[in-house]
Parts: C-alpha cells; structure tokens; sequence
C-alpha cells in the first residue's frame, strides 16, 4: 500500500471532510493531524521532517492511502517525489473567510493553546501526554513562527502567505497530478479526478466547522 492522495492544502480548507470523503471513496485510510493525536508516537517522524533530517515515510505511512491537512501538507514536495505516481490534491477557500477560520480556532488551541499543556511538564505523567505536548510545540514552531513569521494576527500579511502557498503548489505540481478544490464543489470534480465513482445517495462530509472545533478545544484544554 502507498499514498495515492497527497493534500497540499493548509488546515481549515475542509481537510478533516476531505479526509471523510477520501476513505469513503476507498482511499482508506487517510492520515490527517487527527491521527497524529492519535497516534503520537508519530511525532518523531514528523520532528525529523521539520528538522530536515531523512524520513521514513513508508514506515510513517504504513497502512494509508492518503494524507491531507498539518503536518503532512508542509512536505508535499518531498511526497510527491516520494510517491510519483500520487496525485495532489490543493484545497482551497475564500482568503477572509480562511483567516477569520483559522483565527478563531487552530490559531487559538495553538500559540495559546499548547503552552497551557506546558505548563504540566514538571509533574509526572504518560508517555502519550507528553508526546502530545511535543506535537503542540512543533506546530507552534512550524506553523506560526517558521510559516507565518510570528505574524498570524497582521491579517494582510497572513492571507498573502496562504494565496503565496497556492501559488506555489500550482506552479510546482504538474497540472496532470493537480486539482485545486473546494468542498463546497462537492464529489463530482474530486471523483472525476480520482478516477472513481460518486457515491449514489451519499452526502458530500461536512465536519469540523468552526462551532465544533472551538467546542472540542474546550474540552481538550
């Protein structure tokens, strides 16, 4: 089994739906930062990568198909070199829209987020919690200081890093191996370039909007 699907589309373009709609097409299963929590182990895999150390991505991999959202979208380009034969999937939304999402959520459970977890580091406790704070810290460094420059909150300067990153993709993926996509577009364009059927009587996935996550946030922290 090999990645098939490689999403190069930041978090909060409707990753975890696309996730949903991907393994209910077969390309099951799909690794999103929901796995990660899961499985927190996999965080050294994902140091290595943002320390620009040699990754095993087979191992990290083993057992997918597909994979979209953080942490996965920062390596597409070494992915796709990886998994040649992989298509690329770029999930995009309108800019405000994006920013005042992910103000109001991600950016939240993580610059502010994770140091709350920190606070708990002198006290004795499991192997998985203290990995899950290693994940917060990396995505702290790799999102909001490396990608966005300590800069998240000048909505000017956040939004030209989201349409830069489209930009990119676009010019570096071969148009073949490409689809920019919106979830609002639903099955028809995502099946059609997957080269599979669209569920008969089957909802397109609409999960994790904003009320969901900042609720879910709550009762992490």
């Amino acid at each position: 089994m090999a990645i098939k699907v490689i999403g190069a589309g930041f978090g909060r373009t409707g990753t975890l739906s696309i996730k949903a709609a991907l393994e209910e097409l077969g390309f099951s299963k799909c690794y999103h930062m929901v796995e990660l929590l899961t499985h927190p182990c996999d965080v050294k895999f994902w140091e290595d990568a943002s320390q620009g150390k040699p990754v095993n991505w087979d191992a990290l991999f083993d057992g997918y198909q597909a994979i979209v959202d953080y942490p996965g979208y920062r390596y597409y380009s070494q992915l796709m070199q990886h998994y040649p034969d992989a298509k690329v999937l770029l999930s995009i939304r309108d800019a405000d829209s994006w920013y005042e999402s992910t103000l109001k959520t991600i950016y939240q459970a993580g610059p502010k987020g994770w140091k709350k977890l920190k606070m708990a580091l002198s006290l004795p406790f499991s192997p998985k919690l203290r990995n899950l704070v290693r994940i917060f810290r990396m995505a702290d460094k790799d999102v909001w200081v490396k990608d966005f420059q300590g800069k998240f909150e000048d909505k000017p300067y956040a939004i030209g890093i989201f349409n830069q990153h489209i930009e990119e993709v676009k010019r570096l993926v071969p148009p073949e191996r490409l689809l920019v996509y919106q979830v609002k577009e639903g099955w028809e364009p995502l099946c059609h370039f997957l080269g599979v059927s669209v569920p008969p009587d089957k909802p397109f996935p609409h999960l994790n909007d904003r009320a969901t996550f900042q609720q879910a946030s709550k009762e992490l922290y």
